[in-house]
């Protein structure tokens, strides 16, 4: 189960890289696009699906068939941990990101701005303690 360990840490390590970048950089520049911003918004939208889309499908298929074929070596706690927190970062994703993006599609806020930038803390934690998860799981199985 060697290949599921490390297909589950590719695709968390890739979303800990993404997330992160986005927290710091990415998001906060939003507030500099002026009004283009619904333009520049459903491309941003767009094409960070193509970017994400994939990493975020593995990462969410192999958090489940870890926990339907977990390796002996893995205790229960630290697979249901991970799963928790993919469905910690996924119900910010649905209830937090997508409709804040949708409104800054329709122009620039800054409340929602803001709202966008704090709430992703949410997914940038999240995402780095399953990065810290994954690597320990691959450690040890």
């Amino acid at each position: 189960m060697t290949w599921l360990l490390a297909a589950q840490a590719a695709a968390t390590l890739v979303m800990v890289g993404v997330i992160w970048m986005c927290q710091i950089a990415h998001y906060p520049l939003f507030g500099d696009v002026g009004s283009a911003l619904p333009q520049y918004q459903e491309r941003n939208v767009r094409l960070t699906t193509r970017v994400v889309g994939l990493p975020m499908l593995l990462e969410a298929a192999t958090v489940i068939a870890l926990l339907i074929w977990r390796p002996a070596e893995i205790p229960l706690w630290t697979a249901l941990l991970g799963a928790a927190l993919l469905v910690v970062i996924w119900a910010a994703t649905v209830l937090f990101s997508v409709p804040l993006h949708g409104r800054l599609g329709h122009g620039y806020d800054a409340a929602t701005h803001r709202r966008l930038v704090t709430t992703n803390w949410i997914r940038t934690v999240a995402w780095s303690a399953r990065g810290v998860l994954v690597l320990w799981m691959l450690a040890v199985g």
